[in-house]
């Protein structure tokens, strides 16, 4: 239990902070190249949609995912719980964990934002508790993304059919702490799932041979 809640509360603190910070510091579109590199940049963008940006369109689009996060989430703390239950291993847990608490930190975007914060745009930031309107109701806040690695940013050579000469740029998703979280935990269970869900070994029924008492 000690460690789950490490994880959450850890993890749910630093994705909230980077978020907040980025959101009363940047400008809708602003860039910060972190120690200089092309390929590591803070560049604040908003999304109403999934992970990386992805958008799921719509008013109604936004509520339906909304409320889709907060069943889906209600169902991983459930699942937590029991793993936490059964004492099943750490390493479990904290797979567990880790996609439980990211999918709270994009919900609490998505749920409070629009009420505590002012709108970004490209000219003005957002104020935290602003003495005027919110930007928006409860359950349509925009998810905050800002990291971006854009490793490779270069052109398709010119003989590959169709794509030849056009931009390739890679890794081109915009994402946040919480995105991160949720990845690590899932790419954790394709890799380790035999390790992670082995079914214990049941008792030997074999009884043991009698010791040898001859002379």
């Amino acid at each position: 239990m000690k460690k789950a809640l490490l994880v959450i509360f850890s993890v749910l603190l630093i994705d909230q902070f980077i978020k907040i910070w980025v959101k009363t510091h940047f400008f809708i579109g602003e860039t910060y190249y972190v120690f200089g590199l092309n390929w590591f940049q803070i560049h604040f963008i908003e999304n109403n949609g999934m992970a990386y940006g992805m958008e799921f369109a719509g008013k109604y689009g936004k509520i339906i995912l909304t409320i889709f996060r907060i069943i889906a989430s209600g169902a991983i703390a459930w699942y937590l719980y029991t793993l936490i239950k059964k004492q099943a291993s750490s390493f479990l847990i904290i797979t567990i964990a880790l996609i439980f608490t990211g999918a709270i930190g994009n919900i609490i975007d998505s749920a409070f934002y629009g009420l505590i914060f002012s709108d970004s745009t490209l000219y003005d930031k957002a104020v935290l508790f602003p003495s005027s309107r919110s930007y928006t109701t409860f359950l349509y806040g925009k998810v905050v993304d800002m990291l971006y690695f854009p490793i490779i940013d270069a052109n398709w050579p010119k003989w590959i059919p169709f794509i030849g000469g056009q931009p390739f740029e890679f890794f081109s998703p915009v994402f946040n702490i919480a995105d991160s979280a949720i990845t690590v935990g899932v790419f954790i269970l394709l890799i380790f799932q035999k390790r992670l869900f082995k079914k214990p070994e049941a008792p030997s029924t074999e009884t043991p041979p009698e010791p040898n008492t001859e002379a």
